[in-house]
């Protein structure tokens, strides 16, 4: 009869690989944080030696997950995570969740609705609810546009730290164009983003398809960070904007991904 060895369960006692232990620790604390941190702030809440957060710090800069603020000396979550939270939508939870949300709201104002999530510089449509009568739109599941020119892009944008903002859109290098609108340029883009941050909404005209409009608002999670952005696209000019419908859709969806749970 073959013996079975006794096996530590990972689940108890000390973790049985404390560098991955440690490395998760420090994602999950900078998702927490609403700004970039210290890499000796990391230390002191997290109780890892400093040395070995600033080696985790650079194995996760090389792979994306972290990025480094120099001037500020701080450290937040760079564009691999924000793959990984698109990762995570692509797997149905937030489409899910999601889907009926933005049919009753494509319903109520005869426009089409979409949500989206972000993925790098880019926003990566996850629903696309169209109207009755409605031309079909450039947002359809699974297509990605530039996050600067949309408006769940700003929506969400507007919602990060300006820190990581910068460090998304650092120069004139980062921006794309689609229609010869929208921000060229980081200062261009701060004032974009100023603009959706007083309103709590996020608007483009034109700028993704020429003759379309738009209006979005960021989800946020507990910590404020964005998760998904809802919006709504319409052709021409509408008598009233939907803003408040809009507003009201991101929060009724906040509150199903149980982020105003205390």
């Amino acid at each position: 009869m073959s013996v079975i060895p006794d096996v530590p369960d990972a689940r108890v006692g000390r973790p049985q690989v404390p560098a991955a232990d440690q490395t998760l620790r420090i994602l999950r604390h900078l998702a927490h944080r609403p700004a970039p941190i210290a890499a000796t702030a990391l230390a002191r809440d997290l109780g890892i030696p400093r040395s070995t957060v600033y080696h985790l710090l650079a194995t996760l800069e090389e792979h994306g997950f972290v990025v480094h603020l120099p001037q500020e000396r701080r450290w937040g979550l760079g564009t691999t995570a924000f793959e990984l939270a698109g990762g995570y939508a692509r797997q149905e939870p937030l489409a899910r969740l999601g889907r009926p949300v933005l049919a009753a709201l494509a319903d109520r104002l005869g426009e089409s609705a979409h949500l989206a999530v972000m993925s790098g510089r880019d926003v990566l449509y996850i629903v696309e609810e169209r109207a009755a009568r409605r031309p079909a739109l450039v947002t359809d599941v699974g297509v990605r546009l530039p996050a600067h020119l949309t408006a769940t892009g700003r929506a969400m944008l507007a919602a990060l730290p300006r820190a990581q903002v910068r460090a998304l859109y650092p120069d004139a290098g980062a921006f794309t164009d689609r229609t010869g609108r929208g921000p060229a340029r980081p200062s261009e883009l701060r004032d974009v983003l100023c603009r959706a941050r007083q309103a709590r909404i996020a608007e483009e005209d034109g700028e993704v398809t020429p003759g379309f409009r738009s209006v979005a608002a960021a989800i946020h999670d507990h910590a404020g960070w964005p998760v998904a952005a809802v919006a709504v696209t319409w052709e021409g000019e509408r008598e009233t904007r939907p803003d408040a419908a809009v507003l009201e859709a991101a929060q009724l969806l906040r509150g199903r991904l149980g982020y105003d749970r205390r």
